[in-house]
C-alpha cells in the first residue's frame, strides 16, 4: 500500500467518530449521513496533499468536514437543520445543567433546545456544534476562520440567547 494511502486510512480511522458526529449534526436521514460521510472522505482525500500543517490535523479535518457539510445541501444550506442526539455530555458543553430528573421533562427540554438551535444562523450552528464537541476556543477559531476573541463573544451570545429563549418553568438551561 502506498504511504499516502496508509497515512490517509490512519487519519480517517483516528477521526472517524468526529466525522460521523458532524454528519449526524447536518444530515437528516441515515442515507444522507452516509452520503455526507463519503463526500467528506472525498474532500479530505482531495485536499490531503495540500495540508501544510499550519494547524493541528484534527482542526484541519473539522474544517474540511464542516465546509463539506455546509455545502452538502447546496443553496439550501441556510435552511439546514441541525440534528443533535440526546447526549448529556454534549449538552454540558453548552453549560446546560440537568436540573430535571423526570425523563419526559428532560426530553421536552431537549426538543425545545434542538428547535431553537435550528433557528440559529449557519455560522452559529457551526460554532455551537464545535462547542458541543468540546473543542477549545482556539481550535474553533481556526476551524471557522474567525479570531479567538470573536468566537468567544459569539459563543457567549449564542449561549445567552439559548438560555433566554428557554427561560421559564422547568426548562431553564
Amino acid at each position: 500500500m502506498k504511504e499516502r494511502e496508509k497515512v490517509f486510512k490512519e487519519l480517517i480511522s483516528d477521526n472517524e467518530h468526529k466525522i460521523r458526529r458532524v454528519c449526524s449534526y447536518y444530515a437528516h436521514s441515515e442515507e444522507d449521513r452516509k452520503d455526507l460521510y463519503q463526500e467528506i472522505l472525498i474532500n479530505v482525500w482531495k485536499s490531503f496533499e495540500t495540508f501544510r500543517g499550519d494547524s493541528a490535523v484534527g482542526t484541519w479535518l473539522y474544517r474540511v468536514a464542516l465546509n463539506t457539510a455546509l455545502g452538502f445541501s447546496g443553496k439550501e444550506f441556510k435552511r439546514l437543520r441541525f440534528n443533535v442526539d440526546f447526549d448529556s455530555t454534549r449538552l454540558n458543553n453548552l453549560g446546560c445543567e440537568d436540573k430535571a430528573s423526570d425523563a419526559m421533562v428532560l426530553e421536552h427540554k431537549f426538543a425545545l433546545l434542538q428547535n431553537r438551535m435550528n433557528q440559529l444562523s449557519v455560522i452559529d450552528k457551526a460554532i455551537i456544534s464545535l462547542v458541543m464537541e468540546g473543542l477549545p476556543m482556539r481550535e474553533i477559531a481556526d476551524v471557522i476562520g474567525l479570531t479567538e476573541p470573536n468566537v468567544r463573544v459569539k459563543v457567549h451570545r449564542i449561549k445567552e440567547s439559548l438560555r433566554e429563549d428557554l427561560k421559564g418553568g422547568d426548562y431553564d438551561c
